[in-house]
Formats: C-alpha cells, structure tokens, sequence
C-alpha cells in the first residue's frame, strides 16, 4: 500500500512539474516578448503607449508566477484550521481583488472550520474569474446551499459551457487570452486539501456557479 501511495504522489509531482514546464516554455514567453517588442518600439518612438503595453505584459507575467508558486505550495492537506466566518472572509477577499465595477451580494452566515489563508485564496481565485471572464459590472453572489452543508459562488456573468465544465478545474485550462488556466485548478486543489468537494454548474441568472460541499460546519 506505501509503494502504491509513493507511486501516486510521484505521479501528482510529475503532472505539476509538467504544467510548470508548460507555462515556462509558452505562456511566460508569449508577454516577455511583448515587452521585448514594445520596448523596442518604444525606445524609437517615444510614443508613451508602448510603455503601457510593457506594463501589461509585465503584470501578466507577475500574475503567472504568482498563481506558479501558489500551486507549488499548496500540500495534500491542510493543517492548522480555525474557525471562520464565511461573510467574513469573503468581505476581506473583495477588497484585495482588483473587481472595477462588479458587485457583491452576500447571503451566507455560515461559519466554518478551515485554513484561513487557503480558504482566502479559494475565494480570491474565484472573484478574479468572475470579473476576468464577466465583465467590469458582474454581480457574485456568495450563498448557502439549501439542501446540504456547503456554500455557493455565483456570477452573471456568461456562463461555462456544460461541454467546458469538467475540464475548467484542470490545471491550464482556460479560455482567456488573458487567464493564466490556473486559478480554478487553484480553487480546485484547496478544496480538495480540506477534503471538501466542488461542483460547476449554471448560476439563475445563466452564469457560472460553483457549489463547494461538505465542508466541516462549526457549531
């Protein structure tokens, strides 16, 4: 059974290490070139647009790495719970994510046992998806589920494909020029660390939902 479990963790190991490589080799060298080229076009011209384009890709950039690291770090599970007040959190996390002119509705009194700074980037993660594939003006819901212990993110944004669903939680996937496909493989991941569970689906408003179960409500 130890054999088993080494040869599983190894193969965890191996499938992040070829999404680093991945991201490596293509998607941070798509805007280093871009600044490489603006730059360029910049020190001809003068013209102060280019530098803007380099700060662009530069953010992107950071954005990648930053969502790298995050992935590395994150373990099999999590140590150190506490207990938290969902509303809470949420409100913390709004306030760090750049959300223009998106809107948050909150409808949760759930108060839960989990890693506070993991269960803060769950959240981070899924406002940045909501705004980046919605639009400046979305509206996130966060909610209760009504029949289970759980709680829901939702958007109105245009939606997941049902085809899309399965796979949006994957490392690297995206549909975005601008996504990294990373941070709902992120979301993913830390509700898998907690042992919970996460479900896409429609929001009522045709958006996207995602629906996180079991999670160890404190009393």
């Amino acid at each position: 059974i130890e054999r088993i479990e080494r040869e599983q963790e190894l193969q965890r190991q191996n499938e992040r290490l070829e999404s680093f490589v991945s991201v490596v080799s293509h998607d941070l060298r798509n805007p280093l070139n871009i600044v490489m080229g603006t730059l360029d076009l910049a020190e001809k011209s003068g013209e102060a647009e280019y530098f803007e384009q380099s700060k662009r890709a530069l953010d992107r950039m950071e954005q990648l790495i930053d969502d790298l690291l995050t992935l590395a770090r994150q373990g099999e599970e999590v140590e150190d719970t506490e207990v938290v007040d969902v509303a809470a959190v949420v409100d913390e996390c709004w306030g760090t994510v750049a959300t223009a002119d998106a809107t948050l509705v909150v409808e949760t009194d759930l108060v839960v046992r989990c890693h506070r700074g993991r269960f803060r980037q769950l959240f981070e993660n899924l406002f940045r998806n909501a705004v980046e594939h919605g639009s400046d003006a979305v509206t996130v819901t966060v909610g209760n589920l009504p029949d289970r212990p759980g709680f829901f993110v939702a958007d109105d944004g245009p939606g997941i494909p049902p085809e899309d669903r399965d796979e949006v939680l994957e490392s690297g996937f995206t549909t975005s020029e601008d996504g990294t496909g990373f941070g709902l493989s992120i979301v993913s991941q830390i509700v898998g660390a907690h042992d919970w569970e996460i479900a896409v689906t429609e929001s009522e408003d045709g958006g996207a939902r995602f629906e996180v179960t079991g999670v160890d409500v404190a009393s």
